[in-house]
């Protein structure tokens, strides 16, 4: 009788830590493939959300250091020119003088400039006197040595040019790649010559890729002497209108921009619009923002879909442990133990797959800076915390089948045994 009034008499059970810890490790490592499964969304969102701000501010600043070098260092002039005395149907002299080049060249921080525009009439190009106009698609440019040195094409093949070809309004063409394999031109040994209008011009040349202006890619590059004898002035619309490409040193393009209509029209500066580069840091913030956004938003579908796989696991791990957990609540398992234990295998769940991700998240950004010779960037602010998340979501996920768990009928689950 006193053994029973002492029984009676004990404190209500309790779980402790160290206990908890080993029943979690338990339930997780009793069905290891289903954890691994169950911890895969987990995996994958984490690792998506450590990889994505990695690489995100490893290309940002791969982004802003070729920005910096080739659109900071840009700056274009547009002509104005007028129609007031004009015939009507033609196009007026363009407000560039003849030695535009020259007059940006002594501008100090100027590398290279000059003028350019496209061909106002649509030549014939042909690889053949009389032949298949082959021109389709493809657009012809007038530019000066300087615009041309601005552009700072690649060549493949052949020279650029130069002032004498400029100054004398040689017959001469430098074709882009694509304008070539049209043509039929593969090599210049044989000093090959394209028909434009039925006028032979010899191909002095093959470029690749153009650091400036990148309507060239698609086109075909004549001396703006000649276009000017054979093809008159440039049009007047904006898209057909002259234009100086004007190639400054770094931090120079917004004193050089300043400088170039009083340096080509004293007169008249007035008559060009001067367009300076954008503000790097604002446009690199801006696309760094936009994909930022777009891969976080998969990333959190990913982590959506983890939360899923381990409530659903967790209540169904719930329902297969009926018996267990009928066995424990009549040993003296209290309702908060039975749902601490289930949240707390689901937060190991979660914790673990925060734990991988991030692990794949930081390889995944150290491989692929290695691979292209990239800085990798690794925020410590968006790394460290990383794990954590994985945690939370754990926790919100096991939630609803721990408290079903704990609201489980210890009499009926012993009946159903």
């Amino acid at each position: 009788m006193a053994r029973a009034r002492s029984v009676l008499s004990d404190p209500a059970s309790r779980l402790g830590l160290r206990d908890l810890l080993l029943e979690a490790l338990s339930g997780v490592l009793q069905r290891p493939g289903r954890s691994m499964l169950t911890m895969l969304g987990t995996v994958l969102g984490i690792g998506a959300f450590v990889a994505v701000l990695g690489l995100t501010a490893t290309a940002s600043g791969q982004i802003g250091e070729q920005f910096s070098l080739t659109k900071a260092t840009t700056v274009n002039v547009a002509d104005r020119p007028r129609t007031d005395g004009v015939a009507p149907g033609a196009n007026p002299p363009s407000n560039f003088p003849e030695d535009t080049d020259s007059r940006l060249a002594a501008i100090d921080g100027v590398r290279a400039g000059g003028v350019w525009w496209p061909v106002p009439a649509a030549p014939v190009v042909a690889a053949r006197p009389g032949g298949e106009n082959l021109g389709t698609g493809l657009t012809l440019f007038a530019a000066s040595p300087g615009a041309v040195a601005a552009m700072e094409p690649t060549l493949v093949a052949g020279v650029g040019m130069d002032a004498f070809v400029q100054k004398t309004a040689q017959p001469v063409v430098l074709l882009s790649q694509a304008a070539a394999r049209r043509l039929g031109v593969t090599r210049l040994d044989a000093q090959p010559a394209v028909f434009i209008d039925s006028i032979p011009y010899t191909v002095i040349g093959i470029y690749s890729d153009v650091r400036r202006q990148s309507g060239a890619l698609l086109g075909m590059i004549i001396p703006a002497g000649t276009a000017l004898e054979r093809f008159g002035n440039p049009g007047t619309e904006p898209d057909r209108a002259a234009q100086a490409l004007v190639a400054t040193r770094v931090g120079a393009a917004s004193v050089v921009a300043a400088q170039i209509p009083p340096a080509l029209r004293p007169d008249a500066p007035d008559a060009f619009t001067v367009v300076e580069p954008p503000d790097p840091h604002s446009l690199q913030d801006k696309v760094t923002s936009d994909l930022t956004g777009l891969f976080l938003a998969l990333a959190g579908i990913c982590l959506l879909v983890g939360a899923v796989g381990i409530a659903n696991t967790t209540l169904v791990a719930v329902l297969e442990r009926t018996e267990e957990i009928g066995l424990r609540r009549s040993l003296g398992a209290r309702t908060v133990h039975i749902t601490t234990q289930f949240l707390t295998e689901s937060t190991a769940l979660g914790t673990l797959g925060g734990l991988i991700g991030t692990s794949l998240g930081v390889v995944t950004v150290v491989s692929v800076a290695a691979v292209r010779d990239w800085t990798a960037v690794l925020q410590p602010a968006a790394t460290l915390p990383a794990p954590l998340i994985g945690t939370v979501v754990g926790l919100l996920a096991g939630l609803y089948p721990a408290l079903r768990a704990a609201r489980t009928d210890p009499l009926k689950a012993l009946r159903s045994a």
